[in-house]
Protein backbone atom coordinates (compact mmCIF):
# COMPACT_ATOMS: atom_id res chain seq x y z
CA UNK A 1 0.00 0.00 0.00
CA UNK A 2 1.33 3.24 -0.87
CA UNK A 3 1.45 6.40 1.00
CA UNK A 4 -1.40 8.21 -1.00
CA UNK A 5 -3.59 4.91 -0.56
CA UNK A 6 -3.29 4.64 3.13
CA UNK A 7 -5.06 8.35 3.04
CA UNK A 8 -7.68 6.81 0.68
CA UNK A 9 -6.24 8.06 -2.51
CA UNK A 10 -6.24 5.67 -5.14
CA UNK A 11 -5.27 6.21 -8.78
CA UNK A 12 -9.06 6.29 -10.02
CA UNK A 13 -10.04 8.94 -7.37
CA UNK A 14 -7.23 11.21 -8.17
CA UNK A 15 -8.16 10.95 -12.19
CA UNK A 16 -12.13 11.64 -10.89
CA UNK A 17 -10.74 14.27 -8.69
CA UNK A 18 -8.53 15.54 -12.12
CA UNK A 19 -11.94 15.76 -13.81
CA UNK A 20 -13.82 17.58 -11.72
CA UNK A 21 -11.33 20.19 -11.33
CA UNK A 22 -11.07 20.51 -14.93
CA UNK A 23 -14.61 21.00 -16.11
CA UNK A 24 -15.05 23.11 -13.06
CA UNK A 25 -11.80 25.86 -14.55
CA UNK A 26 -13.67 25.88 -17.36
CA UNK A 27 -17.13 26.66 -16.10
CA UNK A 28 -15.82 29.06 -14.11
CA UNK A 29 -13.86 30.60 -17.02
CA UNK A 30 -16.85 30.66 -19.43
CA UNK A 31 -18.88 32.06 -16.31
CA UNK A 32 -16.21 35.28 -17.30
CA UNK A 33 -16.60 36.05 -20.35
CA UNK A 34 -20.15 35.62 -20.24
CA UNK A 35 -20.20 38.51 -18.34
CA UNK A 36 -18.95 40.64 -20.95
CA UNK A 37 -20.89 38.37 -23.62
CA UNK A 38 -24.35 39.24 -22.06
CA UNK A 39 -23.80 42.75 -22.09
CA UNK A 40 -21.82 42.99 -25.26
CA UNK A 41 -18.88 44.02 -23.94
CA UNK A 42 -15.15 43.09 -23.77
CA UNK A 43 -14.51 41.71 -20.09
CA UNK A 44 -10.87 42.40 -20.45
CA UNK A 45 -11.36 45.70 -21.63
CA UNK A 46 -13.91 46.74 -18.85
CA UNK A 47 -11.89 44.99 -16.06
CA UNK A 48 -8.22 45.84 -17.16
CA UNK A 49 -8.63 48.95 -19.13
CA UNK A 50 -11.58 51.17 -18.38
CA UNK A 51 -10.90 49.89 -14.39
CA UNK A 52 -14.52 49.46 -13.84
CA UNK A 53 -15.27 48.69 -10.03
CA UNK A 54 -18.58 47.63 -10.73
CA UNK A 55 -18.03 45.16 -14.15
CA UNK A 56 -15.76 43.69 -11.49
CA UNK A 57 -17.85 43.22 -8.63
CA UNK A 58 -20.69 41.69 -10.75
CA UNK A 59 -18.65 39.36 -12.59
CA UNK A 60 -16.85 38.45 -8.92
CA UNK A 61 -20.45 37.97 -7.85
CA UNK A 62 -21.17 35.92 -11.07
CA UNK A 63 -17.61 33.63 -10.69
CA UNK A 64 -18.46 33.06 -7.24
CA UNK A 65 -21.95 32.20 -7.39
CA UNK A 66 -20.91 29.42 -10.11
CA UNK A 67 -17.87 28.06 -7.73
CA UNK A 68 -20.70 27.65 -4.73
CA UNK A 69 -22.86 25.84 -7.27
CA UNK A 70 -20.02 23.35 -8.39
CA UNK A 71 -19.70 22.81 -4.97
CA UNK A 72 -23.31 20.93 -5.01
CA UNK A 73 -22.67 19.06 -8.38
CA UNK A 74 -19.46 17.67 -6.27
CA UNK A 75 -20.59 14.61 -4.40
CA UNK A 76 -17.58 13.14 -2.96
CA UNK A 77 -18.25 9.80 -4.61
CA UNK A 78 -16.85 8.41 -7.72
CA UNK A 79 -19.22 7.82 -10.45
CA UNK A 80 -18.73 4.06 -12.40
CA UNK A 81 -17.27 5.57 -15.02
CA UNK A 82 -14.90 8.57 -16.13
CA UNK A 83 -17.12 8.66 -18.82
CA UNK A 84 -20.07 9.41 -16.17
CA UNK A 85 -18.13 11.75 -14.39
CA UNK A 86 -17.56 14.17 -16.51
CA UNK A 87 -21.35 14.41 -17.81
CA UNK A 88 -22.56 14.35 -14.19
CA UNK A 89 -20.28 17.23 -13.06
CA UNK A 90 -20.28 18.69 -16.90
CA UNK A 91 -24.60 18.14 -17.10
CA UNK A 92 -24.76 19.42 -13.44
CA UNK A 93 -22.48 22.47 -13.52
CA UNK A 94 -24.03 23.16 -17.03
CA UNK A 95 -27.46 23.40 -15.19
CA UNK A 96 -26.26 25.31 -12.33
CA UNK A 97 -24.68 28.32 -14.57
CA UNK A 98 -28.21 28.61 -16.70
CA UNK A 99 -29.74 28.41 -13.91
CA UNK A 100 -27.88 31.60 -12.47
CA UNK A 101 -28.26 33.32 -15.80
CA UNK A 102 -31.67 33.09 -15.35
CA UNK A 103 -31.78 34.11 -11.98
CA UNK A 104 -29.97 37.46 -12.78
CA UNK A 105 -32.51 37.47 -15.93
CA UNK A 106 -35.50 37.72 -14.08
CA UNK A 107 -34.25 39.36 -10.79
CA UNK A 108 -33.38 42.56 -13.39
CA UNK A 109 -36.41 41.99 -14.98
CA UNK A 110 -38.86 41.66 -12.42
CA UNK A 111 -37.55 42.21 -8.64
CA UNK A 112 -35.18 45.41 -10.22
CA UNK A 113 -38.13 46.05 -12.92
CA UNK A 114 -37.69 50.00 -12.82
CA UNK A 115 -33.86 50.61 -13.68
CA UNK A 116 -31.51 49.53 -16.45
CA UNK A 117 -28.97 47.23 -14.50
CA UNK A 118 -26.51 45.96 -16.92
CA UNK A 119 -26.41 49.73 -18.31
CA UNK A 120 -25.62 51.22 -14.83
CA UNK A 121 -23.08 48.77 -14.36
CA UNK A 122 -21.61 49.48 -17.45
CA UNK A 123 -21.54 52.72 -16.25
CA UNK A 124 -19.71 51.98 -13.06
CA UNK A 125 -22.85 52.45 -10.45
CA UNK A 126 -20.91 50.17 -7.83
CA UNK A 127 -24.55 49.99 -5.46
CA UNK A 128 -26.48 48.33 -7.96
CA UNK A 129 -23.44 46.05 -9.39
CA UNK A 130 -23.44 45.10 -5.13
CA UNK A 131 -26.88 44.28 -5.55
CA UNK A 132 -26.20 42.11 -8.48
CA UNK A 133 -23.48 39.99 -7.12
CA UNK A 134 -25.47 39.19 -3.77
CA UNK A 135 -28.54 38.26 -5.75
CA UNK A 136 -26.15 36.01 -7.73
CA UNK A 137 -24.58 34.67 -5.19
CA UNK A 138 -27.98 34.20 -3.13
CA UNK A 139 -29.04 32.07 -5.96
CA UNK A 140 -26.45 29.99 -6.58
CA UNK A 141 -26.72 29.22 -2.50
CA UNK A 142 -29.91 28.07 -3.27
CA UNK A 143 -29.34 25.93 -6.29
CA UNK A 144 -26.35 23.99 -4.36
CA UNK A 145 -28.93 23.13 -1.43
CA UNK A 146 -31.17 22.00 -4.12
CA UNK A 147 -28.33 20.11 -5.76
CA UNK A 148 -27.49 18.69 -2.89
CA UNK A 149 -31.22 17.70 -1.92
CA UNK A 150 -31.87 15.78 -5.31
CA UNK A 151 -30.48 12.81 -5.65
CA UNK A 152 -28.77 10.30 -9.43
CA UNK A 153 -28.97 12.07 -12.30
CA UNK A 154 -32.48 11.84 -14.48
CA UNK A 155 -34.86 14.35 -15.90
CA UNK A 156 -36.43 14.19 -12.66
CA UNK A 157 -34.04 15.69 -10.81
CA UNK A 158 -33.62 18.57 -12.81
CA UNK A 159 -37.18 19.09 -12.67
CA UNK A 160 -37.14 19.08 -9.13
CA UNK A 161 -34.21 21.17 -8.88
CA UNK A 162 -35.60 24.23 -11.37
CA UNK A 163 -38.84 24.05 -9.28
CA UNK A 164 -37.13 24.86 -6.23
CA UNK A 165 -35.17 27.26 -7.88
CA UNK A 166 -38.56 28.95 -9.14
CA UNK A 167 -40.15 28.97 -5.74
CA UNK A 168 -36.54 31.08 -4.70
CA UNK A 169 -36.82 33.21 -7.47
CA UNK A 170 -39.70 33.91 -6.41
CA UNK A 171 -39.22 34.76 -2.79
CA UNK A 172 -36.31 37.47 -4.09
CA UNK A 173 -38.94 39.07 -5.73
CA UNK A 174 -41.39 38.83 -2.34
CA UNK A 175 -38.64 39.98 -0.48
CA UNK A 176 -37.16 42.70 -2.36
CA UNK A 177 -40.78 44.53 -2.57
CA UNK A 178 -41.00 44.20 1.14
CA UNK A 179 -37.91 46.26 1.75
CA UNK A 180 -38.94 48.72 -1.21
CA UNK A 181 -42.29 49.68 0.36
CA UNK A 182 -40.48 49.70 3.53
CA UNK A 183 -38.01 51.54 2.30
CA UNK A 184 -40.73 54.47 0.47
CA UNK A 185 -42.72 54.40 3.96
CA UNK A 186 -39.93 55.39 5.66
CA UNK A 187 -38.55 58.09 2.70
CA UNK A 188 -41.78 60.10 2.24
CA UNK A 189 -42.55 57.44 -0.85
CA UNK A 190 -39.18 57.67 -2.38
CA UNK A 191 -38.13 54.54 -4.89
CA UNK A 192 -35.77 51.89 -3.57
CA UNK A 193 -34.83 51.22 -7.11
CA UNK A 194 -33.85 54.66 -7.85
CA UNK A 195 -31.89 55.29 -4.82
CA UNK A 196 -29.95 52.51 -6.07
CA UNK A 197 -29.74 53.92 -9.44
CA UNK A 198 -28.22 56.73 -8.13
CA UNK A 199 -25.26 55.13 -6.09
CA UNK A 200 -26.68 54.61 -2.47
CA UNK A 201 -24.73 51.97 -1.47
CA UNK A 202 -25.48 51.77 1.79
CA UNK A 203 -28.53 50.38 1.05
CA UNK A 204 -27.80 48.06 -1.55
CA UNK A 205 -25.00 46.61 1.26
CA UNK A 206 -28.11 46.19 3.45
CA UNK A 207 -30.38 45.20 1.09
CA UNK A 208 -27.92 42.19 -0.15
CA UNK A 209 -27.64 41.15 3.24
CA UNK A 210 -31.42 40.51 3.71
CA UNK A 211 -30.93 38.41 0.12
CA UNK A 212 -27.95 36.33 1.26
CA UNK A 213 -29.91 35.62 4.75
CA UNK A 214 -32.87 34.39 2.76
CA UNK A 215 -31.03 31.94 0.25
CA UNK A 216 -28.83 30.71 3.46
CA UNK A 217 -32.28 29.98 5.26
CA UNK A 218 -33.40 28.60 2.42
CA UNK A 219 -31.17 25.68 2.67
CA UNK A 220 -32.93 24.48 5.85
CA UNK A 221 -36.17 23.21 3.38
CA UNK A 222 -33.98 20.38 2.11
CA UNK A 223 -34.00 18.81 5.89
CA UNK A 224 -37.78 18.66 5.92
CA UNK A 225 -38.58 17.70 2.48
CA UNK A 226 -38.33 14.55 1.29
CA UNK A 227 -37.01 14.25 -2.08
CA UNK A 228 -39.36 12.06 -4.70
CA UNK A 229 -38.71 12.90 -7.89
CA UNK A 230 -41.83 12.07 -9.70
CA UNK A 231 -43.75 14.10 -7.10
CA UNK A 232 -43.76 17.47 -9.21
CA UNK A 233 -46.65 19.59 -7.00
CA UNK A 234 -45.63 17.84 -3.56
CA UNK A 235 -42.35 19.27 -4.26
CA UNK A 236 -43.30 22.42 -5.54
CA UNK A 237 -45.88 22.85 -2.98
CA UNK A 238 -43.55 21.95 -0.21
CA UNK A 239 -40.69 24.27 -1.04
CA UNK A 240 -43.02 27.03 -1.62
CA UNK A 241 -44.90 26.56 2.18
CA UNK A 242 -41.01 26.04 3.99
CA UNK A 243 -39.78 28.81 1.93
CA UNK A 244 -42.63 31.53 3.15
CA UNK A 245 -42.86 30.46 6.51
CA UNK A 246 -39.24 30.92 6.40
CA UNK A 247 -38.89 34.19 4.66
CA UNK A 248 -41.64 35.92 7.38
CA UNK A 249 -39.64 33.84 10.64
CA UNK A 250 -36.52 35.56 9.45
CA UNK A 251 -37.89 38.73 8.94
CA UNK A 252 -39.40 38.78 12.26
CA UNK A 253 -36.31 37.76 13.62
CA UNK A 254 -34.05 40.02 12.35
CA UNK A 255 -36.06 43.00 12.76
CA UNK A 256 -36.63 42.07 16.37
CA UNK A 257 -32.69 40.86 16.91
CA UNK A 258 -31.58 44.12 15.02
CA UNK A 259 -33.46 46.11 17.27
CA UNK A 260 -31.89 44.56 20.40
CA UNK A 261 -28.17 44.10 19.02
CA UNK A 262 -28.25 47.87 17.62
CA UNK A 263 -29.79 49.60 20.61
CA UNK A 264 -30.51 53.19 20.41
CA UNK A 265 -29.33 53.42 16.50
CA UNK A 266 -32.08 55.33 14.34
CA UNK A 267 -31.05 52.80 11.79
CA UNK A 268 -33.41 54.71 8.71
CA UNK A 269 -31.85 57.71 9.44
CA UNK A 270 -27.79 56.11 9.73
CA UNK A 271 -28.40 54.21 6.98
CA UNK A 272 -31.27 55.45 4.41
CA UNK A 273 -30.14 59.24 5.50
CA UNK A 274 -27.22 59.58 5.74
CA UNK A 275 -25.33 56.69 3.73
CA UNK A 276 -23.97 55.08 6.82
CA UNK A 277 -21.61 51.90 4.88
CA UNK A 278 -20.59 51.14 8.24
CA UNK A 279 -23.29 50.40 9.76
CA UNK A 280 -24.75 48.66 6.73
CA UNK A 281 -22.06 46.45 7.10
CA UNK A 282 -23.37 44.97 10.56
CA UNK A 283 -26.24 44.84 9.62
CA UNK A 284 -25.63 42.10 6.88
CA UNK A 285 -23.41 40.33 9.57
CA UNK A 286 -26.29 40.56 11.64
CA UNK A 287 -28.98 39.62 8.95
CA UNK A 288 -26.55 36.47 7.66
CA UNK A 289 -25.77 35.25 11.31
CA UNK A 290 -28.91 35.11 11.72
CA UNK A 291 -29.92 33.15 9.16
CA UNK A 292 -27.12 30.82 9.37
CA UNK A 293 -28.16 29.78 13.15
CA UNK A 294 -31.62 29.33 12.40
CA UNK A 295 -30.68 27.10 9.39
CA UNK A 296 -28.16 25.18 11.63
CA UNK A 297 -30.86 24.63 14.17
CA UNK A 298 -33.32 23.32 11.92
CA UNK A 299 -30.61 21.33 10.12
Amino acid sequence: MTFLENYGLTLDLMIILAIDLAIAVLLLTLMRYLQGWTVKVNSRHELAENDNFAFGISTAGAVMALGIVLTGAITGEAAESYLVEAIGMSAYGLFGLILIKLGRFLHDKIALNNIDKNALIIKGNVSVAIVDAAAAIATAIIIRSVLMWAEDLTIYTFIAIFSAFAISQLMLVLLTRGRENRYAKRNQGASMQEALAQGHTALAIRHSGYMLAMAFSFNAASHFIIFNPEAYIANLIGWLVFSVVMLLSLSLLITLIKKLVLANINLCEEVEQQHNIGLAAVEVAISVSIAIILAALMA
